[in-house]
């Protein structure tokens, strides 16, 4: 059993614990997910708080039939596309605002991904179509298997193999432009 369903589970039956558990355990990663959706540090920051505070007031059932983590994942996700389809019309900030959001964005990149090799698939990521950057998020650094990332992503096997592999070729290529190989990545 992970941490976050016994730490839910208890949450559900009133230890306060149990909930700063999981937030304790899945904040920082789940930020980093939702900002390949949104590409917005504080609105990943939002959204996240958001996916917390949906556990905390809705307290939706957890099933067991995929692992916790995936399941808030999948929760997150969702509210990130309703962001996204909420926001669609918004106007655009300016651009001493933009700066600033850049600046911290990279700070937290340059904390949490510490070698250069990593930067670069970072980087490289950034430049791929968001369905290719969060299946290999999930699957590489979030360390979700590709059947757990596929309830997720809300993709059948098949769809997920073929994600993967298209997701995985264009990073591919994205790295050779940057001067990298092939072999230095396996």
């Amino acid at each position: 059993m992970d941490n976050g369903a016994s730490g839910y589970r208890r949450f559900l039956q009133g230890d306060e614990k149990g909930f700063e558990e999981i937030v304790r355990i899945y904040k920082d990663g789940l930020i980093l997910y939702l900002n390949g959706y949104v590409n917005n540090l504080y609105t990943a920051e939002e959204l996240t708080e958001e996916t917390f505070f949906r556990l905390l007031t809705k307290k939706p059932r957890y099933s067991g039939r995929s692992t916790f983590k995936t399941w808030l994942y999948a929760i997150g996700r969702n509210i990130a596309v309703d962001y996204i389809r909420h926001e669609a019309k918004m106007t655009t900030i300016a651009a001493e605002d933009a700066e600033a959001y850049l600046s911290d964005e990279t700070d937290l990149e340059r904390s949490y991904i510490r070698e250069e090799r990593k930067i670069a698939v970072h980087k490289a990521l950034a430049e791929l179509p968001t369905d290719y950057r969060s299946v290999l998020w999930l699957v590489y650094f979030e360390e979700f298997t590709p059947k757990e990332a596929s309830v997720i992503l809300k993709k059948n096997s098949r769809q997920m193999k073929n994600l993967l592999y298209r997701a995985k070729q264009s990073l591919r290529l994205e790295l050779e432009k940057e001067g990298f190989t092939y072999e230095e990545f396996r």
